[in-house]
């Protein structure tokens, strides 16, 4: 009887012991669903964007330094004003030199320079450039000090509770903090609020004087529907990323902050976009961010200059038929999406058809070769690149996703038959 007693005790303490095992090794699993975020820095937040509801959260709630995600916000109420009249695309920031001596990333703007709205917010988005951030702090808050003011009552008038703003840049202030569930929630205002505007976001290249720059955002291009937002990084706040992905009906916003690297930053989210976008819902329930008041912007550095705004002029097409081969320094495809759909990085050969005075006119040109084409371009995707003439910012019309040179130059012999003029140049 004894002998039945122990042997079911011991029995017992097998299936405990097994039971332990297997709770640990859950454990492992679920300790691991960050790797290279080990520290306390990590934050992160999925949210279904069609509803709102939350997929995935990590310290969501827990004060982070932004670093560059600030620009996020400077780029809102920019948005705001250019919805509002009280800028155009075309009017000139002034350059003080205190922006211009802020440290990188920056644009290496100097004192006593402009640079026009649209450059502005397209140096932001892919350089990131803090002299351009300085600058338009500057100009809507009459300094960063102010502008950091407004930044935060804006935030609160969207519902970010926790975030408090200093500067328009992210460059290290202690007192700068904001949450991973803030952050989400203003790049979901970032899309509702401004689908006209949104589309700078996903600008892959940005040309300006004689030089280009590559957007940060490493996984435009790379992972099918993503479309923005921002990354940032300083020592005090690891790298961070908010990321908006639309693929079909389904759309989240996901934010990782407290990377050990880029790198490892990047991994996370496509293991969260891989790992939540299935489980977001498709029924859009509509806005989910309410719209607030327009910041009570000064534009106190306007008072400074004299009437400076260029017009872009509306209609000025340079368009080339010319089928010379141009090959840029690097064979490294530099795209910047129109459609929220990612462009395959293969060879880099695209098709370029026009050269427009603006952004609108140069995706409205795109469209229309796109149904003009029939089956030429059906798996060829349309995007624009910048540069920057006499002071004004055109947009290169071109079509990518060509698998190589011979690809590119057939689809630009069948689109001149169809008297579409264009030329295949390697980017």
């Amino acid at each position: 009887m004894l002998r039945a007693f122990f042997a079911s005790v011991s029995s017992l303490a097998r299936k405990s012991s097994l039971a332990l095992v297997a709770g640990l090794a859950a454990a492992s699993l679920l300790a691991s669903a960050a790797p290279g975020h080990a520290r306390s820095k990590y934050a992160g937040i999925v949210i279904d964007a069609n509803t709102g509801k939350t997929l995935y959260e990590s310290n969501a709630d827990s004060l982070r330094y932004p670093a560059s995600l600030t620009k996020m916000m400077t780029l809102y109420i920019v948005f705001e004003a250019l919805k509002s009249g009280k800028i155009t695309k075309s009017t000139r920031i002034p350059v003080s030199a205190y922006a211009a001596g802020r440290p990188p990333s920056k644009l290496g703007l100097r004192a006593g320079q402009t640079i026009t709205v649209e450059a502005a917010i397209l140096a932001l988005v892919t350089k990131s450039a803090n002299d351009v951030a300085s600058a338009l702090g500057e100009y809507f808050g009459g300094s960063e000090e102010g502008f950091g003011r407004i930044m935060t009552a804006k935030a609160r008038s969207l519902g970010m509770s926790r975030s408090v703003f200093r500067n328009p840049h992210g460059l290290p202030n202690p007192r700068q903090v904001v949450t991973a569930r803030d952050m989400a929630r203003l790049g979901i205002a970032l899309r509702e609020h401004f689908p006209q505007y949104y589309d700078y976001f996903s600008t892959r290249v940005f040309t300006y004087g004689k030089r280009r720059y590559r957007n940060h955002n490493r996984l435009l291009g790379k992972v099918r529907g993503v479309d923005g937002i921002k990354t940032g990084y300083t020592r005090a706040s690891g790298f961070n990323l908010v990321t908006s992905v639309r693929k079909g009906k389904r759309s989240i916003v996901a934010v990782v902050m407290g990377g050990r690297t880029g790198a490892s930053r990047n991994a996370q989210m496509r293991k969260l976009i891989a790992a939540y976008l299935p489980k977001a819902s498709t029924r859009d329930r509509g806005q989910l961010v309410a719209k607030s008041r327009s910041a009570n912007i000064r534009v106190a550095a306007a008072q400074a200059l004299p009437k400076t705004d260029v017009p872009v002029p509306s209609r000025n097409p340079v368009t080339v038929a010319s089928t010379r081969k141009v090959v840029a320094a690097s064979s490294t495809p530099l795209v910047d999406p129109v459609r929220t759909a990612a462009i395959p990085a293969r060879d880099g050969w695209v098709v370029q058809v026009a050269s427009l005075p603006s952004r609108d006119e140069a995706v409205e040109f795109l469209q229309s070769v796109k149904g003009r084409s029939g089956s030429v371009l059906a798996s060829a995707e349309g995007f624009t690149t910048t540069f920057e003439k006499g002071g004004t910012l055109y947009y290169r019309a071109r079509f990518g996703g060509f698998s190589g040179k011979d690809a590119a130059w057939k689809a630009c012999s069948a689109l001149k038959r169809r008297n579409i003029n264009c030329y295949a140049t390697e980017q």
